[in-house]
Parts: structure tokens; sequence; C-alpha cells
């Protein structure tokens, strides 16, 4: 049992997993300024442009009677077929991906000057020739192998 604990600390506290966690959970709140996003001000315009179309209303009743409306189906106890909210989950999802897309790509444009200035740093290690080994840059000896390096 000692062993089992230890070996979930470990897993635990390593770096991806730790990283993994602070993204589920920036990735919830996230998911709610864009559901906010694409419910409260993208589908209310997609709704005026189809002229109120309500997709959730589209269903084929199972037991063949005919409903008005989805709440009068399941109310009766019939299954359905609800076609239309399946429609509604596809647009979401598309206008999710779309509203992602710009988000991600514009924080892309706007962190780029940050990491030019990080690709422009001089690197602070380099592989030794002979042993291979990662080594401070301006060694003139590898530590590992011992090896006299050329100024090249």
């Amino acid at each position: 049992m000692k062993k089992f604990i230890h070996e979930f600390k470990i897993f635990v506290m390593r770096g991806n997993v730790m990283e993994l966690a602070v993204g589920v959970i920036i990735g919830g709140a996230f998911q709610k300024i864009v559901n906010s996003l694409v419910n409260d001000i993208i589908m209310p315009i997609v709704t005026l442009i189809t002229g109120g179309i309500n997709f959730t209303d589209w269903f084929i009743a199972l037991d063949g009677n005919n409903y008005e409306t989805l709440a009068q189906a399941q109310e009766s106890g019939a299954a359905t077929l609800n076609y239309g909210s399946f429609i509604t989950a596809i647009l979401n999802f598309l206008i999710m991906a779309i509203v992602i897309f710009f988000m991600v790509k514009t924080i892309n444009k706007l962190s780029e000057p940050f990491k030019q200035e990080i690709s422009e740093q001089a690197p602070d290690t380099k592989c030794c020739p002979y042993c291979k080994s990662q080594i401070a840059a301006d060694a003139s000896r590898c530590p590992h192998c011992t090896s006299v390096l050329d100024d090249k």
C-alpha cells in the first residue's frame, strides 16, 4: 500500500499532470464564456436570420401519433427521435469551433512578439560533439567525457 501511495504521489506531482489539471479548470471556465457568447449573442442572431425556427421542436414520434411540440410528446410518454436537437448541437459545435478558432488566432497574433523575443535569446546549453551530452554553452571542456571543446 505504501508503494502504491508513493507511486501515486510521483504520478500526480509530474509537471504535465498538473498542467493538464490547470488546463481542464481553465477550459471549464472558458467553456462558460464561449457558451454565453453562443447562446446569448450568436444564436439569437441565427434565430433572427432563420425566421425564428426552433430546431428543438423537430422530432419524430415513434409511437405513430402526431404532437405539436416535443414537450407534448414527452408528456404523453412517447418515444421520440429528436433530430432537431441534434441539428442544434451541431450548429452550436460549429459556432463554438469558429469562435474558438478566431480567439486562438487573435491570441497567437498578440503573443507573437513575445515568442520572437524568446527565440532571439542565445541558447544557454549546447551539445558535446563527442558524448552528445547537454553542457553549458560557454563550456570549454565537457564535464561528462572531459573532452576539450573547440571554440567554433
